[in-house]
């Protein structure tokens, strides 16, 4: 990752009101970039976004990623050189409860985004955010390879899934002409945890929230592997492709996953129990009241990513959970959270120059 080069580049951002969204924009606006959001409103004051002030010194849109029209005109008059769109309805329980809406946001959105990006003179790199759960599960302990078929049995596994392959569409029906040289590619990151996310049935917001309400968390899959991983792993990920694309187009236009390493995936289990060390909370198993699918064992190869972007994960397990308690810890005790945020990313960097 080469920091100057992010200095006044012309960056586009889908879904920038969201926590990884918020955090990426804080990121590479403290590198220098120009950065246009694009998102829908929070859906509460307590939200990263307004929390973090991330719309200071940004050009922030609020809008729905349905409507092509004024996507279109945003990304046109922006005329940006990168694009990362992470917009999209991200949360398995709700895709359940809402799989229309969840269909539409995933699929329709990102449709919109690449047929948007068709007609911009200036763009040069495009990542397209999915997810580990894109990949067809076979409840195995080995990670999935960005080769491994896809599939997806909840409606929220399947809208990225499909969202792969309109992808692979696109690049090679209308992004293949000589001229344009625009790299395309789809970043496929584990389960990530940090500071600032205060999503429903997210494991680690709903920690917090128990803490605060003094209540206990109700936790369903207990016993369930995730690859766990700090949200600055999975979008240092994101920016190093970002990077590779911009500057070789046919080399880098593909899947990629970031993950954590083997040995930090996880059982639910685990990471409850570290953090009922360093917080005080009670837990109800609730396992045997779910219904609707979800994977056991979900693992991630990142031997590619490690091998072609030279991109590698910094912070095990263990130092992603205390960097997120110790988030929430300074935020209790009156901290800014964009201060927090600007401390936590400096010392991955350095973190990042050592290792």
């Amino acid at each position: 990752m080469n920091n100057s080069f992010w200095n006044n580049r012309k960056v586009f951002i889908t879904g920038h009101t969201g926590f990884k969204g918020s955090w990426l924009t804080l990121w590479l606006k403290s590198l220098g970039a120009k950065i246009c959001g694009y998102a829908l409103k929070p859906e509460s004051k307590k939200s990263l976004f307004y929390e973090a002030d991330v719309s200071k010194g940004i050009e922030s849109n609020f809008a729905n990623i349905l409507n092509y029209k004024v996507l279109c005109e945003k990304i046109n008059n922006f005329s940006p050189e990168v694009v990362f769109h992470l917009a999209a309805q991200p949360l398995v329980k709700k895709s359940y409860l809402n799989p229309l809406d969840t269909f539409s946001t995933n699929i329709s959105g990102t449709i919109n985004v690449l047929e948007s990006l068709r007609y911009s003179k200036n763009i040069r790199s495009i990542v397209i955010v999915t997810t580990d759960k894109v990949y067809e599960n076979k409840e195995i302990k080995e990670g999935y390879k960005e080769t491994d078929s896809l599939g997806g049995f909840d409606p929220y596994s399947s809208s990225k899934a499909c969202c792969e392959i309109i992808t692979n569409c696109y690049r090679s029906s209308f992004f293949q002409n000589k001229n344009l040289k625009i790299g395309i590619a789809t970043a496929r990151a584990g389960n990530v945890i940090g500071g600032g996310d205060y999503s429903e049935n997210r494991l680690v917001p709903d920690i917090f929230r128990s803490i605060q309400e003094k209540k206990a968390i109700k936790v369903r899959n207990i016993g369930s592997t995730r690859p766990w991983q700090h949200v600055l792993e999975a979008l240092n990920g994101y920016i190093i492709l970002a990077e590779a694309l911009y500057h070789n187009h046919k080399k880098y236009s593909e899947a990629w996953n970031f993950g954590p390493r083997s040995q930090d995936c996880r059982k639910v289990k685990w990471i409850l129990s570290e953090f009922q060390k360093k917080h005080n909370f009670d837990i109800i198993d609730t396992s045997y009241h779910v219904n609707d699918h979800e994977s056991k064992a979900l693992n991630l190869d990142i031997s590619k990513s490690i091998k072609k972007l030279s991109w590698k994960p910094y912070l095990p397990i263990n130092e992603a959970i205390q960097l997120t308690s110790q988030w929430f810890k300074q935020k209790e005790g009156g901290k800014l959270p964009s201060q927090i945020i600007k401390d936590q990313i400096n010392y991955y960097e350095e973190k990042k120059m050592v290792m």
